[in-house]
């Protein structure tokens, strides 16, 4: 159980941000670094899967029942409804599960999510936002990864002020305005944190 790990446990870093800051690209980055010895926290949702993503590779995809049954069971560390019937969340078995092979765990979650995990855990988490340099980017962003419909874009940026207002409580902002710079400024706050 994860209350009971206490002595032997990783650590875990949360990587959260509105939809287009850039999180996703910076989670991949600190991945590739074998030396953070970091494995990817996979989220579980109720949404259908996009064309170019798999099942526990991406998301473990559930029913919208099966993940209201994990609700009432207790099986998420945090979890949210993220939009109307779109639940997201982290299963307890996934932290323990990367915990057991002897890593760190890093996730890329809505704000909600990230700062329910900062409570939980707070001397074991590193609790990043990522912030774009404008809602104009943001936008720019989302049209350019030609996933979306203009709805489901539009729904992202309206959600976005009252995510970017939830930064202070992090503990740390990386402003991705030029990439490099964003990948360099998450790696040392993650491998000093670590190594702390």
């Amino acid at each position: 159980m994860i209350a009971d790990n206490k002595k032997k446990q990783g650590k875990l870093v949360v990587f959260s941000a509105p939809s287009g800051s850039g999180k996703t690209t910076i989670v991949r980055h600190l991945l590739k670094q074998k030396e953070l010895n970091l494995e990817f926290s996979i989220s579980a949702t109720s949404r259908a899967a996009r064309s170019n993503e798999l099942h526990g590779k991406d998301y473990y995809y559930l029913s919208l029942e099966d993940f209201k049954n994990k609700i009432k069971s207790d099986e998420f560390l945090e979890w949210e409804e993220v939009y109307r019937d779109n639940f997201y969340g982290t299963l307890k078995t996934e932290v323990e599960r990367i915990w057991a092979k002897g890593k760190h765990v890093i996730f890329d979650i809505d704000v909600s999510g990230g700062l329910r995990i900062k409570r939980k855990f707070p001397e074991e988490t590193l609790a990043v936002f990522v912030k774009p340099p404008d809602l104009n980017e943001l936008v720019r962003r989302l049209k350019d990864r030609g996933e979306e419909s203009e709805d489901k874009i539009n729904m992202r940026v309206a959600k976005a002020p009252a995510e970017l207002a939830t930064a202070p409580l992090f503990d740390v902002i990386v402003v991705n305005s030029d990439l490099d710079d964003a990948l360099k400024n998450a790696y040392q706050l993650v491998s000093d944190f670590l190594n702390k």
